[in-house]
């Protein structure tokens, strides 16, 4: 039996309910099997569970009566843990990547900066182009508005613009993401 708390990673375990610390008046019971037990009070589920040599954990607390279930509670919480990582690993942090132009950028310097945000698209990250605009080049700001929309162009078969170029400050943006 198993009424105490495991220590794993540094961390106590004591989100889920066992045993001697389910205090409902009425629980539905879940067999080691999956089967159905139907509803019942706590000291006959524990009955039950003692019978088998295993625990009575409540798996779903916010059920209306709370579900409970006769199961290995070491080999259950490892089960969780498992399911967890998967989880995790499937999981995808989408970062954004910048690509810093000038208005006065030669068509194969754009074409690099292109390739990279192609590269930075197909792993799957959104770009912010951003131009940075200096001294004079503040007085022409909307005439350099085109680069960006040739930017975006050149990329049209593998991104949408999420953001159009807006002008914040010394400098214009514009976001592009992957197209699904």
């Amino acid at each position: 039996m198993l009424s105490t708390f495991f220590l794993m990673e540094g961390k106590t375990i004591s989100d889920l309910m066992i045993n001697e610390q389910i205090r409902d008046k009425e629980i539905r019971l879940i067999g080691e099997n999956g089967q159905q037990l139907g509803v019942m009070s706590p000291r006959e589920a524990m009955a039950m569970a003692e019978e088998a040599g295993l625990d009575l954990v409540k798996v779903a607390p916010t059920a209306n009566p709370p579900v409970c279930k006769i199961v290995d509670y070491g080999k259950y919480k490892y089960e969780q843990l498992r399911k967890e990582k998967e989880a995790k690993k499937k999981q995808r942090i989408i970062e954004i990547k910048e690509i810093r132009l000038t208005p006065n950028i030669d068509t194969n310097d754009l074409n690099t900066k292109v390739n990279a945000a192609r590269k930075f698209l197909s792993k799957g990250d959104k770009v912010k182009i951003t131009m940075r605009f200096r001294g004079r080049e503040m007085a022409h700001m909307n005439s350099s508005k085109h680069i960006l929309d040739d930017f975006a162009q050149s990329l049209s078969d593998v991104a949408t613009v999420e953001k159009e170029p807006k002008i914040e400050g010394r400098s214009m943006t514009m976001f592009l993401t992957e197209k699904r």
